[in-house]
């Protein structure tokens, strides 16, 4: 079993600050990247950031310059700062892992697991 624990996120007014943070804990043999995903109300899911464990990182466009992810590999865990915050970054945030996991002895597979989901409202 592989669980992702999300915090972090709340209601904050426009220029305004939050971080979110994700551990992932279980049967992990490997991680190979974590990263934050979002939800706007009626629209799909996509990727705002994801870093490789050799502590590579993408954005999305609309973050650049204003979200930074880290990884903490001792403590699977990752973090995204968020600095200027808007309105139209309101969404439900998800956490994605892809870890390399003990399936049973022996035998490992490759797994993507995602949080619970935690809300980022951005208001005055």
């Amino acid at each position: 079993q592989v669980q992702l624990v999300e915090s972090g996120g709340g209601l904050v007014q426009p220029g305004g600050s939050l971080t979110l943070s994700c551990a992932v804990s279980g049967s992990i043999v490997s991680l190979y990247a974590m990263g934050w995903y979002r939800q706007p109300p009626g629209q799909e899911r996509d990727p705002v950031a994801i870093i490789a464990a050799g502590g590579t990182a993408t954005y999305a466009d609309s973050v650049k310059g204003r979200f930074t992810i880290s990884l903490d590999n001792a403590k699977n865990t990752v973090y995204l700062q968020m600095n200027s915050l808007k309105p139209e970054d309101t969404a439900v945030y998800y956490c994605h892992a892809q870890v390399e996991q003990r399936v049973r002895e022996g035998v490992n597979a490759d797994y993507i697991h995602w949080g619970q989901g935690t809300q980022v409202t951005v208001s005055s």
